[in-house]
């Protein structure tokens, strides 16, 4: 059966995934982009935006192994964007510009369904009201034997942990106290239990935590 992974999930040393007032102008509210100041440079990131050049090493290695392998995402609908509630803008597709850098489904958590929309590069977003056991079922069938990928944002991916639906999980510790936000580990003591630990700090001052399934 497919793995279902989570690559990239950059926390303080608080436990927050991300800050306090989401907007648009600030998808990690408060945090700005502290969290993931350790991704931008390298060549991972740098190529989402077309260009070839960026830093390696152990931070680009890890960033890298995002993508292969991987069918299909779930996100939570604070991934997708910053609306509560009813949708009031179906005009908004999301951060990434009109090519995402997913080119998978993208099945997106929310209480209010809407129509699916098709982007440029073979990302197309469904909008589902589900369980994370049944949103799994829907994105293992679309990932056709491929790997499923949990994107975010913290609550989705705590939601999963809680459900022991993952496989591979890769947490970056970023050196910050972001002081309030939304914390990933909350309700999950004990979860290391389940997974082999490895860790690996970098020069740029993060630690790489792989959990993988014991």
């Amino acid at each position: 059966m497919s793995r279902v992974r989570v690559h990239n999930f950059a926390v303080s040393l608080d436990g927050f995934s991300t800050g306090e007032g989401q907007s648009l102008e600030a998808p990690f509210g408060h945090a700005g982009g502290r969290l993931m100041e350790w991704f931008f440079p390298t060549r991972a990131f740098r190529s989402m935006q077309g260009k070839a050049d960026g830093s390696t090493g152990v931070d680009d290695a890890l960033a890298s192994a995002w993508d292969p392998g991987i069918g299909a995402e779930i996100m939570g609908r604070n991934k997708f964007g910053p609306q509560r509630g009813p949708w009031d803008d179906h005009e908004w597709t999301g951060w990434w510009g009109a090519e995402p850098p997913f080119h998978t489904p993208v099945f997106v958590l929310t209480h209010h369904p809407r129509p699916s929309v098709e982007m440029e590069g073979g990302t197309t977003f469904h909008f589902i009201d589900a369980t994370p056991q049944e949103a799994l079922a829907q994105a293992r069938e679309a990932a056709g034997g491929l790997d499923v990928r949990i994107g975010g944002g913290p609550s989705v991916v705590r939601q999963f942990l809680a459900e022991d639906l993952v496989d591979h999980l890769h947490v970056v510790v970023v050196p910050i106290v972001l002081g309030r936000g939304v914390r990933l580990w909350d309700g999950l003591e004990g979860v290391q239990e389940r997974f082999a630990v490895e860790s690996v700090s970098t020069p740029s001052g993060v630690t790489h935590v792989t959990f993988s399934r014991a």
